[in-house]
């Protein structure tokens, strides 16, 4: 019994044994076949995979120009920038001084834009010209200008508009899309009602585009064109630049006897304004009063009482 025994167990541990051996190749087989599978049933997913990819690549070339918007040139040499000049020159002869200009103007490219002059005795002429000159000559223009005299003061100022340039391109490519879709909804309209809206509708789009379009030469004309304005001063005008205030305690008295004298020159010019009034009705209201106290006075002593008269006295 024990020989049987021991001759089962043993025939128990071979067969697991050799079940654990073929469940190893059996995972083996099934692993390496599902390897071999996409390779061999894998041409349909990589194709597909790859049109895909082109399909999108396509996509992406054929709309580009109207999903991705192009980043745009910042560069300082590409920025839209306004040039704003002021200069006062002290002339011999404004008259000359101000033909001179004339032609360093036409000589840039630019043109004139106002020409204000006044004159004066004794030399006190002045003029003031407001220049439009290319911002690529401002620079040069305004150096001529100042050797033409005494440069007495100069200002200038500049305005960075890129910002405000690239986002009305922007507004304006997406305002002529909307104009163009409409028109095209336009001519597919089916009934009068349809039209009538869609008229109203594109009508509306190409006034704000219009309005985009407007808004966008003005910044071209303002960057291409520096405007300068030009003051000219006679031998003997009065220079406008005024001398330096003192500050401080000088500087604060000085404001406060300013503003008393100010202050007095009001309720003086006050005064004055209502003195005529004062008189032209003060005068016959006085009188009127005066006389009316008198008659008053005078008609209560006459309507007086008179004081009993003393009665006897009895002895």
């Amino acid at each position: 019994m024990r020989k049987r025994g021991y001759s089962a167990l043993g025939a128990v541990l071979i067969a697991g044994a050799l079940l654990a051996g073929c469940g190893s190749a059996g995972d083996g087989a099934s692993s390496d076949s599902g390897k071999a599978a996409p390779a061999a049933g894998g041409a349909n997913p990589a194709p597909a995979e790859q049109r895909a990819e082109g399909q999108a690549a396509d996509s992406g070339a054929l709309g580009g120009k109207d999903t991705a918007a192009e980043a745009p040139d910042l560069r300082v040499d590409q920025r839209s920038i306004i040039y704003t000049g002021t200069i006062t020159v002290q002339v011999k002869d404004v008259n000359a001084a101000a033909a001179q200009i004339t032609g360093i103007t036409a000589g840039s490219g630019g043109f004139l834009g106002g020409d204000e002059r006044q004159s004066g005795d004794g030399g006190s002429d002045t003029a003031t010209m407001k220049l439009r000159i290319p911002a690529a000559k401002f620079d040069a223009a305004l150096k001529q200008i100042a050797g033409l005299g005494d440069e007495k003061s100069r200002e200038i100022s500049t305005q960075d508009v890129t910002e405000e340039v690239v986002d009305l391109d922007a507004r304006i490519a997406v305002q002529q899309a909307r104009v163009d879709s409409g028109r095209r909804l336009l001519g597919q309209a089916k009934s009068l009602n349809d039209l009538v809206m869609l008229e109203k509708e594109v009508a509306t789009r190409e006034a704000d585009l219009a309005s985009l379009q407007a808004k966008k030469r003005r910044l071209a004309d303002l960057t291409a064109l520096s405007t300068v304005t030009v003051v000219l001063l006679g031998p003997e005008a009065p220079s406008p630049i005024a001398d330096d205030e003192p500050s401080g305690f000088l500087g604060g008295l000085a404001s406060g006897w300013n503003a008393l004298g100010d202050s007095l020159a009001v309720l003086l010019t006050i005064l004055g304004a209502l003195l005529p009034w004062v008189v032209a009705l003060g005068v016959p209201a006085g009188a009127v009063f005066y006389l009316r106290r008198r008659y008053r006075r005078g008609r209560g002593d006459k309507e007086l009482p008179a004081p009993p008269a003393e009665a006897p006295a009895t002895p």
